[in-house]
Protein backbone atom coordinates (compact mmCIF):
# COMPACT_ATOMS: atom_id res chain seq x y z
CA UNK A 1 0.00 0.00 0.00
CA UNK A 2 1.43 3.23 -1.05
CA UNK A 3 1.61 6.18 1.09
CA UNK A 4 -0.83 8.03 -0.32
CA UNK A 5 -3.13 5.26 -0.12
CA UNK A 6 -2.88 5.05 3.82
CA UNK A 7 -3.14 9.06 4.32
CA UNK A 8 -6.42 8.16 2.58
CA UNK A 9 -7.38 5.67 5.00
CA UNK A 10 -6.31 7.87 8.13
CA UNK A 11 -8.23 10.54 6.73
CA UNK A 12 -11.58 8.38 5.74
CA UNK A 13 -11.30 6.75 9.88
CA UNK A 14 -11.03 10.88 11.03
CA UNK A 15 -14.38 11.61 9.05
CA UNK A 16 -15.79 8.52 10.84
CA UNK A 17 -15.72 10.22 14.14
CA UNK A 18 -18.79 11.57 15.07
CA UNK A 19 -19.08 15.35 14.28
CA UNK A 20 -19.99 15.84 18.02
CA UNK A 21 -16.39 14.83 19.22
CA UNK A 22 -14.34 16.28 16.94
CA UNK A 23 -15.98 19.50 17.46
CA UNK A 24 -14.68 19.11 20.81
CA UNK A 25 -11.14 18.94 19.65
CA UNK A 26 -8.79 21.02 19.99
CA UNK A 27 -5.42 22.39 19.21
CA UNK A 28 -4.48 18.92 17.11
CA UNK A 29 -2.59 18.06 14.37
CA UNK A 30 -2.83 14.30 12.83
CA UNK A 31 0.19 13.03 10.81
CA UNK A 32 0.97 10.14 9.15
CA UNK A 33 5.20 8.62 8.80
CA UNK A 34 6.28 5.89 7.45
CA UNK A 35 8.09 4.14 11.07
CA UNK A 36 8.40 5.12 14.83
CA UNK A 37 10.74 5.63 16.65
CA UNK A 38 13.98 2.96 16.88
CA UNK A 39 13.42 2.28 20.34
CA UNK A 40 9.72 1.16 19.71
CA UNK A 41 9.42 -0.34 16.13
CA UNK A 42 5.64 -1.95 16.80
CA UNK A 43 4.15 1.13 17.29
CA UNK A 44 1.18 2.16 15.72
CA UNK A 45 0.29 5.51 16.68
CA UNK A 46 0.98 7.64 19.37
CA UNK A 47 -0.55 11.07 20.96
CA UNK A 48 1.92 13.79 22.33
CA UNK A 49 0.63 16.48 24.19
CA UNK A 50 -1.79 17.60 26.82
CA UNK A 51 -5.11 16.10 27.15
CA UNK A 52 -7.91 18.33 27.22
CA UNK A 53 -8.66 16.41 30.47
CA UNK A 54 -5.73 18.06 31.80
CA UNK A 55 -5.44 21.48 30.19
CA UNK A 56 -6.23 24.48 32.60
CA UNK A 57 -5.76 28.40 32.24
CA UNK A 58 -2.12 28.00 31.62
CA UNK A 59 -2.90 26.36 28.35
CA UNK A 60 -2.21 28.94 25.96
CA UNK A 61 -0.28 29.77 22.52
CA UNK A 62 0.91 25.72 23.29
CA UNK A 63 2.20 24.24 19.58
CA UNK A 64 -0.73 21.33 18.63
CA UNK A 65 -0.81 18.05 20.23
CA UNK A 66 0.77 15.65 17.85
CA UNK A 67 -1.06 12.42 16.79
CA UNK A 68 1.27 10.06 14.49
CA UNK A 69 -0.03 7.29 13.13
CA UNK A 70 2.58 4.92 11.33
CA UNK A 71 2.06 3.18 8.17
CA UNK A 72 4.76 0.33 8.15
CA UNK A 73 4.21 -1.40 11.34
CA UNK A 74 0.51 -1.28 10.71
CA UNK A 75 1.31 -3.09 7.04
CA UNK A 76 3.67 -4.86 8.58
CA UNK A 77 0.93 -6.41 11.26
CA UNK A 78 -2.24 -6.63 8.56
CA UNK A 79 -2.15 -9.13 6.24
CA UNK A 80 -5.12 -7.97 4.16
CA UNK A 81 -5.97 -4.72 2.63
CA UNK A 82 -9.36 -4.69 5.28
CA UNK A 83 -7.05 -5.67 8.14
CA UNK A 84 -5.20 -2.51 7.07
CA UNK A 85 -8.39 -0.29 6.93
CA UNK A 86 -9.84 -1.93 10.24
CA UNK A 87 -6.30 -1.07 12.18
CA UNK A 88 -6.04 1.92 11.00
CA UNK A 89 -9.12 2.90 12.05
CA UNK A 90 -8.70 2.04 15.77
CA UNK A 91 -5.68 3.42 15.77
CA UNK A 92 -6.74 6.60 14.76
CA UNK A 93 -10.05 6.11 17.71
CA UNK A 94 -7.00 5.10 20.11
CA UNK A 95 -4.90 8.41 19.70
CA UNK A 96 -7.79 10.32 19.69
CA UNK A 97 -9.12 9.07 22.73
CA UNK A 98 -6.01 9.84 24.26
CA UNK A 99 -6.09 13.54 23.22
CA UNK A 100 -9.72 13.46 25.47
CA UNK A 101 -7.90 11.84 28.46
CA UNK A 102 -8.56 7.91 28.33
CA UNK A 103 -6.14 6.03 29.46
CA UNK A 104 -5.00 2.76 27.57
CA UNK A 105 -6.38 0.02 30.23
CA UNK A 106 -9.74 1.98 29.05
CA UNK A 107 -9.32 1.86 25.50
CA UNK A 108 -8.14 -1.84 25.58
CA UNK A 109 -11.49 -2.22 28.32
CA UNK A 110 -13.31 -1.03 25.40
CA UNK A 111 -11.49 -2.82 22.26
CA UNK A 112 -9.42 -0.08 20.89
CA UNK A 113 -6.27 -2.04 22.24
Amino acid sequence: MTREEFEELVAEALDRIPPELTRLMDNVAVFVEDEPPADDPELLGLYEGTPLTERGEWYAGVLPDRITIYRGPTLRYCETREDVVAETEVTVVHEIAHHFGIDDARLHSLGYG
